[in-house]
Formats: C-alpha cells, sequence, structure tokens
C-alpha cells in the first residue's frame, strides 16, 4: 500500500514527494495535466520575492531556509540526473527605492546583504540599464533557477528513485470515512494510501472543497515574455515598478510580469504583450532590437498575505495541505516541502509551523492575494 498520495505534480508537489520519498516513504504522485507545466513552470525561477520587506516574517523564514539549501540541491540533481537547473546568483538590482528605509531595516533583521547604490555605481553593477536612477537597491546574494530545467531534474530524480507520477489523472473525490483520509479517486482509478496531501496550487481549493474544507486560495494570471537575446547582453536581474527582466545564461531574457484577476482563464492578451514589452525597452534599451520568442500566461495560488498553507487539515486525519505560495512558489518550494515532510512525519519542523497551519485566521497584511507588488488591489469577483 502507498504510504502518501499526492495531488499535484508541481514543483511543491513533486519536491513534497522527493523529501517523503528520501525518508522512506513509500509514495503517488497523481498530476492533473502534465507534470510541472502550471505556475512551477511559467515563473520567472527569481530565488527571492520581488519585494522581500513587503512579506510577513513567516514568508522571509521560508525564503532563508530555501535560499540556503538551493546550491546543493541543484548540485544533487545535476548529479543524479545529468540535467543542470542552472542555479545562478545573478543578484537583484532594484531602481525604485521609495522603501530604502523600510528594505533596510528588514535586511538588518533578516540578516541579509542589501546596499544602496547611487550615480555611476548602479550603471557600473548593470551597463545595459535604460533608466537614469539616481538611487538603486542592490541584492548582490539573490540567485535564479531555470525552473523548467529545475522540473525535469526533479522529475527524474522520482522516477530513478523509483516514484510513480501519473499524468492526466486529475482527482475527482477524497475518500473519507469516519473523519479519516483513506485515499482517493482520480481520472486513472482509486488509490488508497494513509496520508493524502494537496499540492494542486491554483486548483487547491477546487479539490479540497470535495471534502467539504474550505481554503482561500485562488488563481491569478501572470503573463510574461521571453526575449531571443545574445549572451552577456543583461547581467543582472533588475526590477522596476513591479516589472523585471532575468537574463539566462544562453542570453535568452524573461520579463514579468502581469498580475490579473481572471479566474482559470490562461489565454494571453495583446494589452499585456505591450506592457510587458515597454517595460522590458525601457529597462534594457537594446533589447528592441531582438525578436520575441514566446508569450505565455500562468495562474499562480493567491493566499492572504502571500503565506502558504502548510500543514494538516484538523477535521481529517490524514490529510495535509501544501499549497498558497502565490508569486513565490519557486524560492519557498524546498522549505515548503521539507517542512511538511517534517510535521507528517512528526520530526523537529525546520521552523515554527504556526504560521502556515491550514485552520490559521488569516492575518491583516499590505501584500496578499488581493493586492499586487505596487499595493494596487486586485479586485476578486
Amino acid at each position: 500500500m502507498t504510504d502518501c498520495i499526492i495531488v499535484g505534480g508541481g514543483l511543491i508537489g513533486l519536491l513534497t514527494a522527493r523529501e517523503l520519498v528520501l525518508s522512506g516513504c513509500r509514495v503517488l504522485v497523481l498530476e492533473r495535466g502534465r507534470p510541472g507545466r502550471e505556475s512551477s513552470w511559467a515563473g520567472g525561477g527569481i530565488l527571492s520575492p520581488l519585494y522581500p520587506w513587503r512579506y510577513p516574517d513567516a514568508v522571509s523564514s521560508l525564503v532563508a531556509w530555501s535560499q540556503q539549501h538551493y546550491p546543493q540541491l541543484a548540485r544533487d540533481l545535476r548529479e543524479a540526473t545529468g540535467i543542470d537547473p542552472e542555479w545562478t546568483r545573478s543578484g537583484l538590482l532594484i531602481t525604485d527605492t521609495g522603501e530604502l528605509e523600510q528594505a533596510t531595516d528588514w535586511a538588518w533583521r533578516q540578516g541579509v546583504e542589501l546596499e544602496s547604490l547611487e550615480g555611476e555605481d548602479i550603471q557600473r553593477c548593470e551597463p545595459a540599464l535604460g533608466i537614469a536612477a539616481e538611487r538603486a537597491i542592490w541584492m548582490p546574494s539573490v540567485a535564479q533557477v531555470r525552473n523548467p530545467s529545475l522540473l525535469r531534474a526533479v522529475y527524474d530524480d522520482l522516477l530513478i528513485r523509483g516514484v510513480t507520477v501519473m499524468h492526466d489523472a486529475g482527482v475527482t473525490a477524497l475518500q473519507i470515512e469516519d473523519s479519516r483520509i483513506h485515499g482517493v479517486v482520480s481520472e486513472k482509478g482509486r488509490f488508497h494510501a494513509r496520508h493524502v496531501v494537496i499540492t494542486s496550487g491554483a486548483w487547491s481549493a477546487e479539490v479540497l472543497s470535495r471534502a467539504g474544507v474550505s481554503l482561500p486560495v485562488k488563481p491569478v494570471r501572470g503573463q510574461m515574455l521571453m526575449f531571443h537575446a545574445s549572451p552577456l547582453l543583461l547581467q543582472r536581474i533588475v526590477l522596476h515598478e513591479g516589472h523585471y527582466v532575468i537574463p539566462r545564461r544562453d542570453g535568452r531574457i524573461l520579463v514579468g510580469s502581469t498580475l490579473e484577476n481572471t479566474g482559470y482563464d490562461k489565454s494571453t492578451t495583446d494589452a499585456a504583450r505591450g506592457e510587458l514589452v515597454r517595460a522590458a525597452t525601457r529597462l534594457v534599451p537594446d533589447l528592441a532590437a531582438f525578436p520575441i520568442e514566446r508569450h505565455w500566461a500562468g495562474l499562480r495560488p493567491g493566499s492572504p498575505g502571500g503565506v502558504p498553507f502548510i500543514g494538516k487539515v484538523p477535521e481529517i486525519s490524514g490529510l495535509y495541505i501544501n499549497s498558497g505560495h502565490y508569486r513565490n512558489g519557486v524560492v519557498l518550494a524546498p522549505a515548503s516541502s521539507r517542512l511538511l515532510a517534517d510535521i507528517l512525519l512528526g520530526r523537529d519542523p525546520i521552523v515554527d509551523p504556526a504560521p502556515y497551519r491550514p485552520d490559521r485566521q488569516p492575518a491583516g497584511s499590505d501584500m496578499g492575494m488581493d493586492c499586487d507588488d505596487e499595493g494596487r488591489k486586485i479586485d476578486f469577483v
């Protein structure tokens, strides 16, 4: 009998499965579509929140753990599978500095390296920058991963370890008797397990609603572009007024992103394309000479304050949640997966699990699933 069923094959689900397998559990992963093809694939792979000081300390704690462990995870996956997740310390240059004092205070409390740059030091940090900023925030330790490569590496690592990952196996019901879960009903059949973990991203609330469990996680669409540029055109991740550019090792440059309340609609729009092109060429004017290779959209699992839900569902024994990571699923994935495994296996947790409890009362926050990174309301209807 399977020890644990993971419902959702994105990065959170796959890394949760890996944590449990490394602890000796027998795990089955069920994915409604293709593994790793939703928000995990659609994001930019920045290993930091965009404006990290705007998030609650509960997010910062998970971020810090993940950032510390990502280099070793990337090495382990490369050695096991031959696939390089391309962990790269690019640094993060932020050219809108109206919150410099807040950012500096946050960095001091968290022990994060953060510098204030002025004048020519900004241009030396990123020569391709087109914005004439008088001051900028520089976070040199911020890294990135190429998230599609990371997903392929984690997936292959699970297969090597004997884990079954079923695609096109959407879960249609949770089998619950006497307030205990016994398994799931899926499009590929019925499967039994002592534990079930919901890691279905933007679809987590929908899955849990079939068991009468309410979860405040909602889809938030984000659109992105990729330019086929040349290597060394851009060296740093640059962020300005909510838009960012990310340089990959092969010269491709990602541009993101929008924040839209469109339900489960993942279509792209001309309006968003125009917005992203204008932002990209303002940040890096030389990008105007290069073609756009791809335009896509994904659905983030929005949650109050951007704090994920990690832990037991109190009213149903054996049912767990690891979802609601909003814009930070890639950077939070290693820590969130480790914490869920700690809780499920009864180990000492890596951080205090209380702020992530599925039955917690949402705390007030200036930054949440109903606001974008500029504090503008996203109207959920």
